[in-house]
């Protein structure tokens, strides 16, 4: 499936507002490898770009199509040399940020602060309790 005549004209105009020219490109078909059987294996559905001013690469074979390949290895050259010029994270790596931060152990004051506000909860939670339940 290839990609529609808008999302095709999107991209070119956010390579134009890049400066990312057609001629700048070296692009390569590799054979194909991996999950898709045969077909994978026998055609050079993989895409292979390297942005020669900035010296970015990207290779891509998300799908069996040589032509969704080639969109998407150029939507992802957009995106990097975006990241680049504006100093900012793709959203691979704000992910890949967020999972580290969430991995992260807590500081020895982190968890003792934590830990008094979890028992501050647990004796309002008490005072909840309606004067009948006291004996159980």
């Amino acid at each position: 499936m290839s990609p529609s005549k808008e999302k095709k004209q999107a991209l070119e105009e956010r390579m134009r507002a890049l400066e990312i020219k057609e001629e700048d490109l070296i692009e390569k078909f590799i054979l194909g490898s991996g999950k898709g059987g045969q077909k994978v294996n026998k055609t050079s559905s993989c895409v292979y770009i390297k942005h020669i001013p900035t010296g970015i690469e990207i290779k891509c074979q998300q799908d069996r199509s040589r032509e969704q390949n080639r969109f998407l290895a150029r939507r992802e050259l957009c995106e990097r040399v975006a990241a680049m010029l504006l100093q900012e994270k793709t959203a691979k790596e704000q992910a890949a940020a967020k999972i580290r931060r969430q991995k992260q152990r807590r500081s020895r004051k982190q968890k003792q602060k934590m830990l008094e506000e979890k028992k501050e909860r647990g004796t309002l939670k008490k005072l909840r309790k309606s004067p009948t339940d006291h004996g159980q």
